[in-house]
């Protein structure tokens, strides 16, 4: 029973690395906005799918990983930058909200199970969800750093890319649906629906 235990912890904390790995390495793919300090990324989306496929504390445990190394100075922010200057810096609170976004989504999804399958209405609000937790402290930070008033803050740092995070949501909850189970049957054999 304790080797079980043990091999599950294991499993769970390769699982939180390598999605800590997903979100350093779809930093580098970064695509700069005219007129804006905020690029297009896919980096984005992954917290929210690591909450999609782990769950809260899994997910949040990956974004908490990433951001650590970041904070470390560690290349994995946007563009392969680190350091706590992009953390205090205009776009440092969409970074902050990735770990909130893993929180809220994987807590409101819940972690998958091989028993149960989630409905899908759940994990399409938490991905819309996880996203909206990205934005809010990304915009405040980004008015408070760069002193715009909150309609600017919104047509540099917002509205530009809905469409491109609306892609990207309904992305997660493709991949959602089909990757939950899969990872149920590694890191969730019991029927405990709790994040």
């Amino acid at each position: 029973m304790t080797d079980k235990k043990s091999h599950e912890k294991l499993l769970k904390s390769v699982f939180t690395a390598l999605f800590a790995a997903l979100i350093a390495v779809t930093g580098f793919i970064s695509i700069p906005l005219p007129g804006s300090p905020v690029p297009i990324v896919l980096q984005n989306m992954m917290p929210v799918l690591a909450a999609a496929l782990l769950g809260g504390v899994q997910g949040a445990g990956a974004a908490g990983l990433f951001l650590l190394a970041g904070m470390l100075g560690l290349p994995v922010f946007a563009g392969g930058r680190g350091g706590m200057a992009i953390i205090l810096g205009p776009t440092g609170g969409f970074l902050i909200g990735y770990f909130l976004a893993a929180a809220a989504a994987g807590f409101y999804i819940g972690k998958p199970s091989a028993e149960h399958k989630t409905a899908l209405h759940r994990i399409i609000l938490g991905t819309l969800l996880g996203f909206a937790f990205i934005y809010i402290p990304g915009i405040a930070q980004f008015i408070k750093v760069t002193g715009k008033g909150f309609i600017e803050a919104l047509s540099l740092a917002c509205i530009p890319f809905l469409p491109g995070d609306g892609l990207k949501a309904v992305l997660t909850v493709v991949l959602a649906v089909k990757l939950r189970p899969v990872i149920a049957r590694y890191l969730y054999k019991d029927t405990d629906l709790g994040a």
